[in-house]
């Protein structure tokens, strides 16, 4: 079924840009603060650093389960322009070459600090023994995603658009819904679980990641994103809020009742930061001038290259003794113009506006 393209949602590439500056700035906050999962890190020393944890933490919540959303909401109308081999081809190569680019170029120029403390190792055991797609996972998961949907699509009557409005009863089960299964899903897969061949940071949040890119192909189906009230989008960033307030200390503590807790709280967080963020965009920042369009162009460009600013920053500012907060407010300051310019640099390059 072939149907005609939406009028473009200019909200939706604006939230792709803040998200991709959370990114970067998540990254940023890892690099120095006290969790060292990130190729360059320069643990904390001082108590500031808690605060860049908290930033992490908050972030984790709910940022790469917006991006699979987004990533949903695009794809329906994407396949059915498209047509079913057309869409995995497309998606196989806007995904996986910039995955193999990574892999096989990107990744030993960011990750050879590591390389220290094998040096009875030979380099080509190392390159190959630390495989790791680092932020490419993402592209990993949504080629599974994809395929996935097109195999679904595959073996249904084609669909046409119903809109219908959002209900409050559904948000609310949604969230229930989704709490229980990363409670129950944590049982075999606990927070810190690192799966090593496939690279995925936090496969905790797998359930997440997988009903958000779902309610994203719904979304556009029922038109919900066009459809949600003003006042959707106030209660969901007050329900963020609150939840965060109340249920944030959990990670204080331990236990089955903690981990359910922090379950909650992640689903409820991500739920109405989605739908705040997506209304306040869609009724403040649904314009977009050329600056905007350039910020949006590059904005995957910079998802894929900005390790390489980062950790050239983190080698740059060595020499810089100041506490972590600090450290962090000037290599993002310096970062967020160098993504984009390596990102412009990059799509300049012949044949790369056909994949980027």
């Amino acid at each position: 079924m072939k149907t005609e393209p939406r009028t473009r949602l200019y909200a939706v590439d604006n939230l792709r840009i803040v998200l991709t500056a959370l990114v970067v700035a998540h990254h940023v906050a890892v690099t120095y603060g006290n969790i060292p999962l990130w190729f360059y890190t320069e643990p904390a020393k001082d108590p500031s650093g808690t605060a860049l944890d908290i930033l992490v933490t908050i972030n984790q919540a709910f940022f790469m389960g917006f991006f699979f959303l987004i990533s949903g909401f695009f794809t329906p109308g994407s396949l059915d322009r498209k047509g079913g081999r057309s869409f995995v081809r497309e998606r196989l190569v806007r995904l996986g070459i910039p995955l193999l680019v990574f892999l096989v170029l990107l990744r030993p120029l960011v990750n050879f600090g590591g390389y220290a403390q094998y040096q009875d190792l030979p380099y080509w055991q190392y390159y190959l023994g630390s495989w790791d797609p680092g932020p490419m996972w993402f592209a990993e998961v949504l080629i599974v995603f994809a395929l996935a949907y097109a195999w679904w699509r595959s073996r249904r009557a084609p669909l046409d658009a119903q809109p219908a409005p959002l209900r409050f009863k559904w948000i609310v089960l949604f969230v229930l819904g989704l709490t229980a299964v990363t409670f129950l899903w944590r049982i075999p897969v606990p927070t810190g679980t690192y799966v090593p061949v496939l690279g995925l940071p936090s496969p905790d949040f797998l359930p997440q990641y997988a009903s958000m890119f779902v309610l994203g192909c719904v979304a556009f189906r029922r038109g919900w994103f066009e459809s949600l009230p003003a006042r959707a989008g106030r209660l969901g960033l007050v329900a963020a809020t609150g939840s965060t307030l109340v249920l944030l200390p959990a990670f204080m503590t331990s236990g089955a009742v903690s981990t359910a807790l922090i379950a909650l709280w992640q689903s409820a967080f991500a739920v109405g930061m989605v739908i705040g963020l997506s209304v306040l965009f869609r009724e403040r920042f649904n314009e977009q001038g050329p600056r905007g369009r350039f910020l949006a162009e590059h904005a995957f460009t910079v998802y894929i290259t900005h390790p390489l600013v980062l950790v050239a920053l983190g080698y740059a500012l060595s020499w810089l003794h100041a506490i972590a907060i600090v450290k962090f407010a000037i290599m993002l300051a310096l970062a967020l113009p160098l993504c984009w310019a390596l990102a412009y640099a990059v799509r300049s390059l012949p044949g790369a506006k056909r994949v980027l």
